[in-house]
């Protein structure tokens, strides 16, 4: 990882988001009613999330609210997941190259924040619904360059310590990770992913 990301979300954003539409792209068609590790979604509804993240990304960076975008987006063909999740992105990329843009206060689902960590937030929730996604249709769970999953959990954990969770908080309580769970898997672990 390089220091631009260390500093600048966006890079292993961008890339984490390619990572899931990939995954997107490879479920089968008979997993889409399989659960996930996030108990409130199977499968479809999983990705109908993830779209909706990319949209609630986009308005938080635009200076919108984002309570006012789904939390689940529906009506997608089951064969078209992988391009809605990139048209998405295509839609909201514009908002985050602009300059100055991540040092801008905006309103999001948690407060007002600059929305540099709002980029780390949408970051976290990627990679860890990409491990849920990845876990419930059978396909490597480990987010290709390890040092960024690492890098989300140095940055998440103190934001979201373990003793804080429930209530307003919406993370469950932290898993313990085995002696051979990779980063991606740990970073899961810290926001209460488990394997089903």
């Amino acid at each position: 990882m390089t220091t631009t990301e260390i500093t600048d979300p966006r890079p292993s954003y961008a890339r984490a988001l390619t990572w899931v539409r990939e995954l997107m792209a490879a479920v089968p068609a008979d997993r889409l009613d399989d659960p996930t590790p996030c108990a409130e979604y199977d499968v479809r509804a999983l990705l109908g999330h993830l779209v909706a993240t990319v949209g609630r990304a986009r308005v938080i960076g635009e200076g919108g609210d984002p309570t006012t975008e789904p939390t689940v987006v529906t009506g997608v063909p089951d064969d078209g997941w992988a391009e809605a999740y990139a048209a998405a992105t295509e839609r909201m990329w514009p908002v985050y190259r602009a300059d100055g843009v991540l040092d801008r206060e905006v309103v999001a689902p948690w407060g007002r924040a600059p929305a540099r960590t709002a980029v780390w937030a949408y970051l976290n929730e990627t990679l860890v619904h990409g491990w849920d996604l990845a876990v419930a249709t059978g396909q490597p769970v480990e987010f290709p360059d390890p040092a960024v999953p690492e890098q989300v959990l140095a940055v998440v954990a103190p934001l979201v310590p373990a003793a804080v969770r429930g209530g307003p908080v919406p993370f469950a309580a932290v898993v313990a990770s085995g002696p051979d769970a990779g980063p991606t898997e740990r970073l899961a672990h810290w926001s209460g992913h488990a394997r089903p």
